[in-house]
């Protein structure tokens, strides 16, 4: 059997497996080792569990009923009883986010943009959901001063200090890694395949020979679960955004080079602490309406003030702006 190490961000990621190396897998007396240690913790017997999962496809859980059958048999060798438990697709992602789950569950995680910050701020950072229990400070400390810095050599420390906290504290398991693919009609103009799900259908046509030549028809793993995109966390959901969304700034058709879109320029100080951007000129929105600097305001704003008005969505915890930002602003009392 061949020994392998999977980390937890990708190594093509800078700063991502920085650290010592991750527990290795596939090793022939790893049953035992795994028995002893239940032993130690006193279930000689095992214990019984439940393992939830969504049985949506994704690049990097392609058949969730069947990795599910997997791992409840390779705990079932260790003396570990665990029960499958299948749910909707938000349904689980909610109960993942706010805590709710009881066991084991299967989920993934895909890049929303190529930085080690997506990976271990947004699920171990200040702001980190309760998919892993309480937040750990001896993950978020180190996280914190990684993505306050942009010093390289300091980054590079932190990181591993925060992945050598991750193999130490282990609130969860790196099982694969996985790659994505699209497939397309003979002769569809512009093509894309996105590495961080940011296909832009207004920039393909179907061949000549087809029907509706203004229609572009993309088959994907599920009916997205929202639009009020700042609340999203679905592949699904965060594709269908793309189509009518623009930031600040973005990614170049079918790669990763960052571009300019409704900002000209972002000009930082020399400690990182500050970010001027020069907003495109002339741009309105659909319904007539000018683009201004108070729009960009309020797109923050909404997000981070948990009593704005407008802080509602598909389930209102808005995932992405507590974990990449550290947490909002006037958050709710804690649930009893």
């Amino acid at each position: 059997m061949t020994v392998r190490e999977i980390r937890f961000t990708p190594c093509a990621i800078e700063f991502g497996c920085e650290g010592t190396d991750w527990f290795a897998s596939g090793g022939a007396d790893q049953i035992k080792q795994a028995k002893d240690l239940l032993t130690q913790a006193g279930y000689p017997n095992g214990f019984e569990t439940k393992i939830s999962y969504r049985n949506v496809f994704r690049g990097y859980l392609p058949d969730p009923p069947a990795v599910a059958q997997d791992v409840k048999e390779q705990l079932a060798a260790i003396g570990i009883k665990a029960k499958l438990d299948e749910q909707e697709s938000g349904t689980l992602i909610a109960n993942a986010n706010s805590g709710k789950l009881d066991g084991l569950f299967l989920l993934g995680w895909g890049a929303d943009y190529p930085e080690v910050t997506n990976f271990m701020d947004y699920h171990f950072g200040g702001g980190c959901t309760a998919a892993f229990g309480k937040c750990y400070p001896d993950l978020a400390t180190p996280l914190g001063q990684g993505n306050s810095t942009t010093d390289s050599s300091a980054r590079k420390a932190a990181y591993a200090e925060a992945n050598n906290k991750l193999q130490e504290l282990v609130p969860m398991v790196p099982i694969a890694h996985g790659q994505y693919a699209n497939a397309y009609l003979a002769g569809t103009t512009g093509a894309q395949v996105s590495a961080i799900s940011t296909e832009v259908l207004w920039g393909m046509k179907p061949p000549g020979s087809f029907s509706t030549p203004d229609t572009v028809v993309f088959i994907q793993n599920a009916e997205p679960i929202g639009l009020y995109c700042a609340d999203e966390t679905d592949g699904e959901s965060l594709r269908a955004c793309e189509q009518s969304m623009e930031g600040l700034y973005g990614y170049a058709v079918g790669g990763t080079d960052v571009r300019p879109v409704l900002a000209t320029s972002c000009d930082p100080n020399t400690e990182g602490t500050q970010w001027t951007f020069k907003l495109r000129s002339g741009v309105t929105f659909h319904d007539g309406s000018t683009f201004e600097a108070k729009d960009v305001v309020m797109s923050f704003a909404v997000q981070w003030d948990a009593a704005n008005p407008l802080h509602k969505g598909d389930t209102g915890i808005f995932e992405y702006w507590a974990g990449l930002w550290g947490g909002n602003l006037n958050p709710p009392p804690p649930a009893s």
